[in-house]
């Protein structure tokens, strides 16, 4: 059974045990000690859905007004124009059938797989290898689309896909801990406004119940929302 550090161990005693402030709690994550290299940002939210309900299920994608501080790498299910496009944007890959069989040989080496919609044949055999890892394209998350340049620059910048799990929580990252504080709370503040546009009509009480804000290498700091009951 692991065990954790003793610096872990230590910024447990930083972190509140009340919610605080989205700005107080990247002011504290911020001084929290750190690991060697930058760490990622997340926020976790726990939503107060029904996860068996599908109708209830929160799935997207958003552009974060300062982005995550990293290049994705995204690859593109296209042909003709299309394809010529997804080249242009800057895509890892682009391919057909072709790229289907690569991946199920086993080549994983990309963050975003973006489908034109006259590929899905070709990318629907995908589904039990990419399904598990939440890369499979969807039209929800803006993954299939004729759009195939504007998704491939907004992707390649760190636009970020999300999904409700069966606990009915949803995990984001937001950025890294090198970001300037207010770059954070910009981030956070922003995909929790988005977050709460894709609250289904039947869904009672607090939509959001809890959020935390974590770096790679930290514990979780709770953050205070502002109740979301219908």
């Amino acid at each position: 059974m692991s065990h954790a550090s003793k610096k872990y161990q230590r910024n447990c005693t930083k972190r509140p045990q009340s919610p605080v402030t989205v700005a107080e709690g990247v002011g504290i994550l911020k001084k929290l000690e750190g690991a060697k290299f930058d760490e990622t940002v997340e926020l976790a939210v726990k939503l107060g859905i029904d996860p068996k309900n599908t109708s209830h299920a929160v799935r997207g994608s958003y552009s974060l007004p300062h982005g995550i501080g990293k290049e994705m790498r995204v690859i593109v299910f296209a042909d003709g124009d299309a394809a010529k496009a997804a080249k242009a944007a800057g895509a890892l890959e682009v391919g057909a059938e072709d790229l289907a069989k690569k991946i199920l040989d086993g080549w994983m080496e990309f963050d975003v797989a973006i489908a034109h919609p006259a590929m899905m044949r070709h990318v629907g055999k995908l589904g039990r290898v990419l399904g598990p890892q939440g890369k499979m394209p969807s039209p929800k998350s803006g993954t299939v689309t004729d759009n195939i340049g504007p998704a491939v620059r907004e992707f390649k910048a760190g636009k970020v896909e999300f999904r409700s799990d069966d606990g009915g929580n949803v995990h984001c990252v937001v950025g890294k801990k090198s970001f300037p504080p207010e770059h954070l709370v910009a981030n956070v503040d922003a995909f929790l406004d988005h977050l709460r546009t894709l609250r289904h009509a039947s869904v009672k009480g607090n939509f959001i119940s809890k959020v935390t804000l974590s770096a790679t290498m930290s514990p979780g700091v709770p953050i205070a929302v502002a109740s979301s009951a219908s």
